[in-house]
């Protein structure tokens, strides 16, 4: 099914809706062959328009279904990454240079990073209002088809809307009744956010047949994620704890976390029963580009292309103390020992302190193996003009050697374009959201047994081992055996695990603002990594203005109304 919905959806559905503020675009005229709109307003049209949008959640080929545009990929690696400072952007720095911007904050409008991440997330939602429409022109469908039809559609719309109100913050809403999409970005959408995961929460069936479909329980959680991002904490935790009671995967299974961490991003394990809701990702043989692959990870690559370097900073943060506790406040100070400045063929001994060992499945360093390639071989595996990108890489997402000819693309540039699904809420997501909703409702022992919950699983999941299957480092973790005794210590646990736990999955930056500590947090990090990283040694980052980035210039031009534009630029830029 994976991938009927995108060829079907890319190649044969001309979507009627248009672009914000982009006046002509690849759905503005109809190709040869293609089906009009009258054509789709019935069960079998609405349904293909469905696959149109799920099709849509990659980003990739949104505007032209012909060309791999890894800029604005669902993964958010350097809008929320790269700007967290849990990575660098890594490579030469006249590589892909418009990435640098990201990391010193000194991006402008005219960024050619942010016009494709902006038109494919309104093109989705757009899609969504295509469905919308025709699901109300059908005449064939029953009153509980058209209800099952609206609740995707609508909760499908409100992932497009969040994804643009978390980066962009002051957007247009446009929805199915809207003639003149050029709208003013003047009123905030999260009521509009809300109404469609709430429909969607109280329309959709608690699974589907079909692997991929957003259920019940998964819109919930979206709610509570819209929730969150407001500070409505209660109302999280209330929609929170039915999840975590009676959830269901699509395929019917009881959410949970899996029993090995690396199996959540592995391709043979998706689909599990971590898996809350995941964009479903293929690739061709035959196609060139391989549009329907995931591209999120692509210029990270084993053999190419060292973007994307996790920093020392986040590996620094996996230190564990001597009871197998992380070091809450002083995990910079207790660097880890890499190999940078040294050659693969000089002598190196890896780090010996305590280490949680989610550290070696979510990144790559010397001496340690990564995965089945080997030991990671240091200097070999880095450009040599790129030490200031740091001595580690992802590991995350990446494939194994042995599924490279099988989930990779084989005619791709640096076949970079996986089969790996990107799962866009995980479960172990979803209790890390509800310890929080527990810590602010003062609930402090209920917020450790969520987050005790993550560590068990990390303590018994299976660790990088050497070929003799000894244990790969010294790995010590262990749940919080003593009770949290007041909230900020509390607070500070629980944000340090969403860190250890979701590092390099495009979440760090928007926990930073949405806990009203980015400039704080950013700032600190700048000033202990401007040695170490020649494109941070100007950066700084402005409250009340890197919070959110400025909106394409193209855009604003391009709302414009008898020469007056309907866009307003966010403040500061």
């Amino acid at each position: 099914m994976k991938h009927t919905i995108k060829s079907f959806a890319l190649i044969a559905i001309v979507s009627a809706g248009v672009l914000i503020a982009c006046k002509k675009s690849f759905f503005d005229t109809p190709p040869l062959g293609s089906i009009s709109g009258a054509q789709l307003n019935n069960k079998v049209g609405v349904d293909k328009l469905l696959i149109g949008a799920y099709s849509s959640l990659d980003l990739i080929g949104a505007v032209d279904p012909y060309s791999i545009d890894w800029k604005s990929d669902v993964s958010n690696w350097f809008f929320g990454d790269i700007a967290s400072g849990d990575a660098y952007k890594g490579d030469l720095d006249n590589d892909q240079a418009d990435l640098n911007f990201f990391e010193n904050f000194k991006i402008t409008s005219t960024n050619p990073m942010l016009t494709p991440k902006w038109q494919a997330l309104y093109d989705g939602a757009s899609r969504c209002n295509d469905a919308l429409r025709a699901t109300a022109a059908a005449s064939d469908m029953t009153d509980e088809e058209k209800t099952t039809a609206i609740a995707q559609a609508r909760a499908l719309r409100g992932h497009f809307y969040l994804e643009l109100k978390k980066i962009w913050n002051q957007v247009p809403y446009v929805d199915e009744n809207v003639v003149e999409s050029r709208l003013p970005n003047d009123v905030d959408i999260w009521p509009n956010i809300e109404a469609d995961f709430t429909y969607a929460a109280d329309n959709l069936p608690e699974t589907f047949a079909q692997v991929g479909r957003i259920n019940k329980w998964a819109a919930k959680c979206y709610l509570a994620k819209t929730y969150l991002f407001q500070r409505k904490f209660a109302e999280a935790k209330a929609v929170l704890d039915e999840v975590l009671v009676s959830g269901k995967t699509t395929g019917g299974l009881a959410y949970g976390l899996e029993d090995c961490f690396r199996n959540a991003f592995d391709v043979e394990h998706e689909n599990g029963k971590e898996s809350v809701f995941a964009v479903q990702m293929a690739v061709s043989k035959s196609i060139e580009n391989d549009y329907n692959g995931s591209w999120f990870w692509a210029l990270n690559d084993y053999s190419c292309c060292h973007f994307f370097r996790p920093s020392r900073n986040l590996a620094n943060a996996y230190r564990t103390d001597a009871s197998g506790l992380p070091l809450l406040d002083t995990w910079n100070e207790h660097p880890l020992k890499n190999d940078i400045g040294l050659k693969s063929s000089d002598p190196f001994t890896p780090e010996t302190g305590t280490l949680d060992p989610r550290l070696d499945w979510t990144l790559g360093r010397r001496g340690i193996p990564f995965l089945d390639y080997g030991p990671w071989p240091g200097k070999d595996m880095r450009d040599a003009n790129t030490e200031e990108g740091g001595p580690y890489t992802g590991k995350k997402y990446t494939r194994t050697n042995a599924q490279g000819e099988k989930y990779g693309a084989q005619q791709s540039w640096a076949t970079g374009a996986t089969a790996y699904n990107y799962t866009i809420i995980r479960f172990a997501d979803v209790l890390l959201w509800a310890a929080e909703a527990e810590v602010e409702a003062g609930s402090l022992d209920k917020a450790r047994e969520y987050v005790n919950r993550i560590r068990s699983r990390a303590k018994s999941s299976c660790q990088v081992e050497m070929d003799n299957g000894s244990p790969a480092a010294n790995y010590l973790i262990n749940p919080y055996a003593s009770a949290w005794t007041d909230q900020a210590t509390a607070r500070k646990a629980v944000r340090f695990e969403r860190r250890l736990e979701l590092a390099l999955e495009g979440h760090r930056f928007y926990d930073l603002v949405r806990w009203q500590v980015a400039d704080q947090y950013i700032n600190t990090y700048i000033a202990g990594e401007k040695s170490f990283r020649p494109q941070l040694q100007s950066a700084s980052f402005q409250a009340n203005k890197n919070e959110y980035l400025p909106i394409p210039e193209s855009e604003i031009v391009n709302s414009a109304i008898d020469g007056k534009p309907t866009l307003t630029q966010n403040s500061g830029y």
